[in-house]
Formats: structure tokens, sequence, C-alpha cells
């Protein structure tokens, strides 16, 4: 069965940084190309953050909306992708999920996010 764990969100003042770990289960990075970092704020529409080629490491970001802030890297051998975000703003304040993208990607594009898991609250204020 699929599982998917984020975890690493705190509340943080703006500035700080944070690294987000997402653990999955189910499968191994040989079956599925790539996966998705979103985030989610209250009131607005689940928004993906983006992606990284598990094969070789290779990150993609969507739009403007991290600015350079976030990086996403992956370790197979322990079946994790991580998110760090460095120099936050209270705009970054959501719950960020990890996903599988089943029908994979391209470029910063996840086709097909299918598994979800509870995700991580990462909160930015003074």
């Amino acid at each position: 069965q699929v599982q998917l764990v984020e975890s690493g969100g705190d509340s943080v003042q703006p500035g700080g940084s944070l690294k987000l770990s997402c653990v999955y289960s189910g499968f191994t990075f040989r079956d599925v190309g790539c996966m998705g970092w979103y985030r989610q704020a209250p009131g607005k529409e689940r928004e993906e953050v983006g992606v990284i080629y598990l094969g070789n490491g290779r990150p993609y970001y969507d739009g403007d909306a991290t600015a350079g802030r976030f990086t996403i890297s992956r370790d197979n051998n322990k079946n994790t992708i991580y998110l760090e975000i460095n120099n936050l703003k209270p705009d970054d304040s959501a719950r960020y999920y990890c996903t599988r993208c089943s029908n994979g990607c391209a470029v910063a594009q996840c086709f097909n996010p299918t598994n979800w898991g509870q995700g991580t609250q990462v909160t930015v204020s003074s």
C-alpha cells in the first residue's frame, strides 16, 4: 500500500528556514519517475511548488511562486524527498504535501498526482 508521510513543518519567524521531508513506501524510485511538492493555504486551491525526477535528482519549480528560495532534493536510499525553504515569508504559510506523479512529469508539471500524505504545516509569522 502506498503511503506518504510529510514532516518538518513548524511555526517560524520570517527569514527563517525549514527542511521538510516526505518518506514514501509502497513503491521505489524505479517505479515512479517523479514526485511533487504542493502547498495549500486556507481558502486557496492547492498549488504545485515543484517536482523532482527521482532517477537523476533534477528538480523543477512551478513559476515564480518560490522566487528561488525553495530547493527540492531526494535520497532514493532513504525513500525520501525533501523541500528546503529559505528566507521564509508569511505567504509561505500553508500545509505542504508530497505526492506521486502517477503519469509522470513534463518539466515542472506533475501529471495525475495520486497519493497524498496528511501534510505538514508551515506557519510563518512574527
